[in-house]
């Protein structure tokens, strides 16, 4: 596979992302947090179950002698699934989609320093120092904006 389909199917995948994070945060405000979860994972399984059955080829190791660590990742996806539920009718898509990426990039780069999770080490340096600098910066100018937003809202419907 190349690196730019790779790159093509991650963009794909995180507006997918979004799209879904917005749907699945109004249900969340209709029907609750942990109802809209919970139906994400069921249609979930059930999407991957027949991609699973029609499509994976067979490998050396299955869930059941995988190492025991590695599963932990569902536990992740859930929590992940729920926090996107319970945050996105509260600060919008894009300072869920910003919180999230800085969440992202510093545990993605606290791995790569120490070489966790048996993941190659990559030094901490100057430059992804300053990519954690800047994603904190776009977080408080979404921040700001969404504040700015209310407080417009806010003075618009006191003087009707």
């Amino acid at each position: 596979m190349s690196t730019l389909f790779a790159i093509f199917i991650l963009i794909v995948g995180g507006i997918a992302l979004s799209v879904q994070s917005s749907i699945n945060g109004r249900l969340g405000n209709i029907v609750g947090v942990i109802p809209s979860a919970w139906l994400t994972f069921v249609i979930g399984f059930a999407l991957t179950f027949l991609l699973f059955f029609f499509f994976e080829p067979p490998h050396a190791q299955t869930l059941f002698n995988a190492p025991k660590w590695q599963l932990m990742g569902a536990v992740f996806g859930v929590i992940y699934m729920v926090v996107v539920v319970f945050a996105v009718p509260r600060i919008g898509i894009a300072g869920m989609t910003v919180s999230v990426i800085a969440g992202q990039l510093m545990m993605s780069i606290l791995i790569d320093h120490f070489g966790w999770l048996n993941n190659a080490v990559i030094e901490l340096d100057a430059q992804r120092y300053l990519a954690i600098v800047l994603l904190l910066g776009a977080i408080f100018m979404i921040y700001l904006s969404n504040k700015r937003k209310e407080l417009t809202k806010t003075k618009s419907d006191t003087t009707l």
